[in-house]
Order: C-alpha cells, then sequence, then structure tokens
C-alpha cells in the first residue's frame, strides 16, 4: 500500500472558505456587535438586574452549551485537516459529529429555557432576562443556519464533491461554525459569569 502523497501547499495569501461566507461573517459580526452594545447600556441603566440575574440562571445549561460548541468546533478542524490530505471517510466522519455534537445546543437550549419558565424566568421577568432571550435566541438562530450548513457540505462530502485540490465551500461552513463558537464565548461570560 503506498503513501498518499503530500497535501499540496495552502496558499499564505489567501482567505479560507471564499469571499461570500467573510460578508457572511463580517455581517453576523456587526449585528452582535451592536447586539452586545444594546448589553452595556441595559447594564449600566439596570445595574443591580444585571448584578443578580446570573444568579437565577441555570450555569451548567451554559457550560454544557460552551463545551458541546467548541467540541463540534474542532471536529469541523479536524474535518478539513481530512479533506486536505484527500481522506473524504474521515472528512465526512468528522462533520457528521460536528452535526451531532452542534445538534446538542438546541437541545440544551430548549430544556434550559423549560426550566427558566417553570422558574418564573421569562422574557417579562425583567430587563437582565430580556436581553438574555434576546441575545441568546439570536445566536441559536445562527447556530441553526451553521448546522443547516454543515448538513450541506455532509451531503456535498458523501457525493465526493470535495477534494484536496478544491474544498472551500467545507472550509467556508468550518469559518462560519468557528463565528458561532466565538461569539458564544463572549455570550457566556455576559449571561451566566460576570456580575
Amino acid at each position: 500500500m503506498t503513501a498518499a502523497p503530500p497535501a499540496p501547499s495552502i496558499a499564505r495569501d489567501r482567505l479560507p472558505g471564499n469571499a461570500g461566507i467573510w460578508v457572511g461573517i463580517f455581517c453576523v459580526l456587526v449585528e452582535f456587535l451592536l447586539l452586545f452594545c444594546v448589553y452595556f447600556v441595559a447594564k449600566a441603566h439596570h445595574r443591580e438586574a444585571f448584578l443578580t440575574g446570573p444568579d437565577k440562571l441555570a450555569t451548567v445549561a451554559g457550560v454544557a452549551i460552551t463545551v458541546f460548541l467548541l467540541t463540534s468546533g474542532y471536529c469541523m478542524v479536524k474535518a478539513v485537516e481530512a479533506i486536505r490530505r484527500d481522506e473524504r471517510r474521515a472528512t465526512l466522519r468528522w462533520v457528521l459529529g460536528a452535526i451531532a455534537l452542534g445538534l446538542a445546543y438546541p437541545v440544551i437550549k430548549f430544556f434550559e429555557i423549560r426550566w427558566n419558565v417553570a422558574h418564573g424566568i421569562d422574557g417579562e421577568a425583567g430587563i437582565f432576562y430580556t436581553t438574555y432571550y434576546y441575545l441568546t435566541l439570536n445566536h441559536l438562530v445562527h447556530v441553526t443556519w451553521g448546522l443547516f450548513g454543515l448538513l450541506w457540505v455532509a451531503a456535498r462530502t458523501a457525493m465526493g464533491m470535495y477534494s484536496r485540490e478544491d474544498y472551500s465551500g467545507l472550509e467556508a461552513a468550518a469559518m462560519y461554525w468557528h463565528t458561532t463558537d466565538t461569539i458564544w464565548l463572549v455570550i457566556f461570560p455576559f449571561f451566566y459569569v460576570l456580575r
């Protein structure tokens, strides 16, 4: 059995993915920058609500979401590495792993919201919780779009549409997925940790 030829060198002067995904990522980052500004304005005007608000949230849910999203992101890193070696089956396994781990987020969020509502924490429980729901549910929408993107990439991978010479679509999906991870890493401490 002969060893696979080395992966072609990746041009250092190119952005990963494609131009379209970077426009989309820029728009998402601007959107969340504005939402974070809303968070800080609300916190400045309602200091007490933001000091006591995190005490009522289920921090374990936030930690679980963080672990699942970061692990899912790791799977996408491994998927890109695998396609660069032209290992299509391994690429598909890593993408499917990313999807499975990513699906934990909406499941956890569903049970977290049920728990919150059962304990009187809904959108009308105060400015902290209104801000919390607005930012986290908005993020959930972006994660859902990312999961649909990963499903699309998984289908294309299964059909042999990516190779070591052409995998920009896979890379673009990975970049978007990492963007959702990064945004969550800002949201998590804002609501579950910081006072």
